[in-house]
């Protein structure tokens, strides 16, 4: 089986409200979009942000310019489409209660949560760049894994999307002097302990990072730790389903991975990856 739960229905540029995207003839050009790329489990996960319920988990300011669509009818809309039901949910540490109460709300098939800020700070928009002003390449990437093992650890989610996301600007942002393997020892063992599953991401061949979430070493290292994953493109266009899935099929042989991820109503059950 082929999946695809991490899934936009519309691109992230301003005046993409639901009105405009949230409609029964862009939803079966992304259906048309799976079926051609052999997807058998299509979901949705829009930004938790782009929600006015949203503000009750937290207020910065790139989630008030954001807010603006209607959660309920966001989750009647993805089933009466006859779409898998999910969330993108960041996770904002000190705030767990304030998600779990509007993932109740919602009560989708599954919940990705995602880490892009530290903080005020981002680690992939550039109006909130955590880079400008920081220490060292080291600490952010100790922060963004230090955070995204309190993610795993907090029982939000069923899905960690783009695992290695600070890596999203490649060379445009300077590395850590560390082996990499030092910083995602903290995640990894959070996997490792809480079962929760991790995403394998086509979208980073899109961005300057120029490679799969997450990267061999990440990968192999989970392997090593009995992790499950899914498999998702984040695509935010119809073209861009099923993005460059036979670098990711032959990735995950490699990594000797032969399962993947499918989800209904928060229960996880694995298919053969094929």
């Amino acid at each position: 089986m082929l999946t695809d739960l991490h899934v936009h229905l519309r691109p992230d540029d301003p005046g993409t409200d639901a009105e405009r995207y949230f409609t029964a003839a862009n939803a079966e050009r992304y259906l048309a979009a799976a079926d051609q790329a052999g997807i058998a489990e299509l979901g949705i996960a829009e930004h938790v942000y782009r929600f006015t319920a949203a503000l009750d988990i937290w207020r910065h300011p790139l989630w008030e310019s954001s807010a603006v669509d209607d959660l309920d009818a966001y989750a009647d809309f993805v089933r009466q489409a006859g779409l898998r039901l999910g969330i993108e949910a960041d996770f904002v540490p000190g705030r767990e209660d304030q998600i779990a109460n509007l993932l109740d709300r919602l009560e989708p098939d599954y919940v990705i949560g995602s880490v892009h800020f530290l903080g005020e700070r981002a680690v992939d928009q550039p109006g909130f760049d955590i880079w400008e002003g920081s220490p060292s390449p080291d600490f952010v990437w100790r922060r963004y894994f230090e955070t995204l093992a309190e993610a795993a650890r907090s029982g939000l989610f069923d899905v960690l999307a783009h695992p290695d996301l600070v890596k999203v600007w490649g060379r445009a942002r300077p590395a850590p002097e560390r082996d990499r393997r030092f910083f995602y020892e903290p995640a990894v063992e959070a996997v490792a302990e809480t079962g929760v599953a991790v995403e394998v991401s086509t979208a980073g061949l899109r961005k300057p990072a120029g490679e799969l979430y997450p990267s061999d070493e990440l990968a192999e290292m989970l392997v090593d730790a009995g992790a499950v994953f899914s498999l998702s493109s984040d695509a935010h266009r119809p073209e861009e389903v099923g993005y460059e899935y036979s670098r990711a099929l032959e990735a995950m042989a490699g990594w000797g991975v032969t399962e993947v991820a499918v989800f209904e109503h928060r229960e996880r059950c694995l298919e053969s990856l094929g």
